[in-house]
């Protein structure tokens, strides 16, 4: 597999970069002085060090002319600087500013295989250093591939990044990745490369926030860079990025069920969904906020760890709240943590390898007269996000209603009322029905004709084979409560599977 080993130079995978990049690299050194600068200058400030880093940072912009700021943008950064900017102020500036947008200037190695020109679906980015002990990058790939069928193969690529500075480690384990991997490889589905040493910050004396060592700072810091460039490097692969770490095992066929809760999820706004409660797995993210988290890891590269600052950029782009689906789709594996071989048997107990039944949940419109409680509204039974619908005691009549983007065929429906706290919050009388004929109403579109499924027994209800009972085309769910109860109402799930098309 000698053939599959590329340098950006095209000289072999251990050349140093081509002088052409000598400029770039230039340039980024010193936008790494002026960090370091910034650094001394903010030692023991009383100002709260995130925001003062910021707008330091941003005011710093003014005077780097790196081709990405646009005049509005520098007038904004002037106005920001003399006056500090509200949260609401800041989220706008942050998310509107053409500099995050840039590609960072990197030359990297291809150490096998090269990108294909068709974008993918989904790119899988993984960050691999030497550990003391253990390695277990060779069984995540594996298990990525292991666990998709033919046709999801052809919607994803993974990216390995090999982020250790010992040349000779690197290219024993490409050598490996070569051997097991090849025909991935050759099929464009698995991409290894690196950025050169030169193109890094530094890593000494840097700040020791939260008390940490120094070898554990500049452990976490370098991290921290090292998924910076992977992102960046991955920018315009696919449509959706997913971040896993070098220790994970997934769950069979888990991009089926990405792409069913991304289909649920349309018409609204996210910024990470998380697959996993743990670390840096299963962290998706649209492709186009790639660059702009590249570059703010860069910015903060020496603040906090890297699980912290996705939660700053996720609340910086306005999604305050975690999304987090069960059942967890990837699972940590590994034994000793790549920092010092320390012992990490951490497990995410709502993993679930087999048999992963997500519902499709189609997008939709719902619609209630329960009064409802507070932010308890209606969208949080309809999503797979462990989250819950809660109303006043309803009334007889009262309705929960579904109206679909469009009509669909229906296999099964299963609703669960309740919670484990609150386990007589159930709905003790009530119906499941299903609507055609769409009529529109001062309150929108609802369904004029409706036939019943079943009734909910101890605040559950599943109904199998719908689409063999049904014989049109659903486009609307209804929930009708049958008697009057002075219970308070959640509605913990509903999940909704439709049929799929023959294949062809």
């Amino acid at each position: 597999m000698d053939g599959s080993l590329n340098t950006g130079s095209g000289t072999g995978p251990w050349a140093k970069a081509s002088e052409d990049c000598s400029e770039s690299v230039y340039n980024m050194r010193l936008v790494w002085k002026s960090l370091d600068k910034m650094r001394c200058l903010r030692k023991r400030s009383t100002i709260p060090f995130l925001g003062f880093l910021i707008t330091f940072l941003l005011f710093l912009n003014l005077y780097i002319e790196d081709g990405y700021v646009l005049e509005e943008d520098k007038r904004q950064l002037r106005e920001m600087s003399v006056h500090p900017p509200s949260s609401e102020r800041y989220v706008h500036t942050f998310r509107d500013l053409s500099n995050f947008s840039g590609t960072i200037n990197v030359t990297y190695r291809y150490l096998a295989g090269t990108p294909l020109n068709r974008k993918k679906y989904l790119t899988i980015g993984l960050s691999s250093v030497k550990r003391k002990r253990g390695n277990y990058l060779l069984e995540t790939i594996k298990s990525i591939f292991d666990q998709s069928s033919y046709e999801e193969l052809k919607e994803i690529v993974v990216v390995v990044h090999l982020a250790d500075f010992d040349l000779v480690w690197c290219e024993n384990l490409v050598q490996e990745i070569t051997r097991k991997f090849a025909h991935h490889i050759i099929a464009g589905r698995l991409l290894v490369i690196q950025a050169p040493e030169e193109y890094y910050p530094s890593l000494d004396g840097l700040k020791r926030n939260y008390n940490d060592p120094e070898d554990r700072v500049r452990f976490r810091s370098k991290q921290n860079v090292d998924y910076a460039f992977l992102l960046n490097f991955c920018t315009n692969l696919s449509h959706f990025y997913m971040m896993l770490e070098d220790d994970v095992r997934c769950s069979r066929n888990f991009l089926t069920a990405l792409k069913k809760v991304i289909t649920s999820r349309e018409g609204s706004y996210w910024v990470m969904l998380e697959f996993s409660k743990l670390g840096y797995i299963g962290k998706l993210y649209h492709s186009r906020d790639l660059q702009r988290l590249a570059h703010f890891l860069l910015m903060f590269y020496q603040e906090m760890p890297c699980d912290w600052l996705l939660i700053h950029f996720r609340g910086l782009l306005a999604q305050k709240d975690v999304i987090r689906f069960k059942p967890s789709l990837f699972q940590h594996m590994g034994y000793y943590s790549s920092y010092k071989g320390a012992e990490n048997k951490l497990k995410d107990d709502d993993f679930e390898e087999d048999s992963i039944d997500i519902p499709d949940n189609p997008p939709a419109t719902l619609y209630t007269n329960i009064n409802v409680f507070e932010n308890y509204d209606t969208t949080k039974a309809y999503s797979t996000v462990d989250e819950y619908f809660w109303g006043k005691p309803p009334s007889t009549g009262d309705f929960f209603v579904i109206v679909f983007n469009k009509s669909t065929k229906i296999s099964k429906i299963k609703i669960s009322t309740g919670s484990d706290d609150r386990q007589n919050d159930i709905l003790h009388h009530g119906a499941l029905e299903v609507g055609e004929k769409l009529v529109g109403t001062k309150k929108g579109k609802q369904c004029s004709s409706y036939i019943t499924l079943g009734e909910f027994k101890n605040g559950n209800i599943e109904v199998q084979d719908v689409d063999h009972k049904i014989a049109f085309d659903i486009e609307c769910v209804r929930i009708v409560v049958t008697a009057s109860q002075k219970e308070w109402l959640i509605i913990r799930s509903i999940g909704l599977w439709t049929t799929q098309p023959p294949s062809q």
